[in-house]
């Protein structure tokens, strides 16, 4: 367990040991036709094709996966609203297009958003990252992304010690002693992460690494019945789409 939820649930995947192209090729497919194809039936389709994909083939806990989308869908309400809701010397009203905006936002987002979710909860980041090197992209942004990666790790264990102190000590018990144990958790955390990652980064110094960090990827096989699975079911979802449509 690492303590990231969709990461467990990415290691503990059926589609763990497939290619990692023969997976991006599928997510990056869904997401275009969410993008190009029409809300219904279209992303409609597509969203019910990724879940379908992730809690059957791919066997991701559905409590997971919802967990998962549960935040993007916070942000698409959000900027739903925003696209709805306009501002007028009269005041604040509906757009005149407010159901169709509202409705196509929502659902490409959904669909697309659903897209992603089946690559993030069955491809690790440890999978991801050599890829992304295969794929020749910038060494500093994977870096970057690595670093980052590593860091989240650091942020939750900082997190489950100094909790599980203020637990110890009565700390959350009432409102008044909750509010001021929040504030004291989160200076701590961010405290505490910024002194460990400084530590590791001199470390490695240290140790002569003045370039990325370099591992030996697992190699995974891809599957031709997979990529030409893919191949026509994309074919068959933008057909069925333009049928219905």
């Amino acid at each position: 367990m690492t303590g990231l939820a969709i990461d467990d649930a990415a290691w503990a995947s059926a589609w763990r040991p497939r290619a990692v192209g023969d997976k991006v090729l599928l997510s990056v497919g869904l997401v275009l036709c969410a993008l190009v194809l029409p809300v219904w039936p279209g992303s409609l389709l597509v969203g019910l094709t990724a879940v379908v994909l992730a809690l059957g083939p791919a066997r991701v806990p559905a409590r997971v996966f919802g967990r998962a989308v549960r935040l993007p869908l916070a942000f698409v309400a959000i900027g739903a609203v925003t696209a709805v809701v306009q501002v007028s010397g009269e005041g604040v009203g509906w757009a005149p297009d407010a159901v169709s905006t509202g409705g196509a936002l929502v659902g490409h987002a959904l669909a697309g958003g659903a897209a992603v979710m089946l690559l993030a909860t069955t491809t690790p980041v440890s999978d991801l990252l050599p890829a992304l090197r295969r794929a020749r992209v910038p060494g500093a942004v994977v870096e970057v992304a690595s670093v980052t990666y590593r860091l989240l790790f650091v942020l939750l264990e900082s997190l489950r010690t100094i909790r599980e102190a203020q637990t110890a000590r009565m700390g959350w018990t009432g409102f008044r002693r909750s509010y001021r144990s929040a504030g004291m958790l989160t200076a701590a955390v961010l405290t505490r992460s910024w002194d460990r990652a400084r530590r590791l980064q001199e470390g490695l110094a240290g140790r002569g690494m003045v370039t990325d960090l370099r591992v030996l990827p697992e190699v995974l096989p891809s599957s031709r019945l997979f990529l030409g699975a893919t191949v026509l079911g994309l074919a068959a979802l933008c057909a069925a789409t333009l049928v219905l449509a």
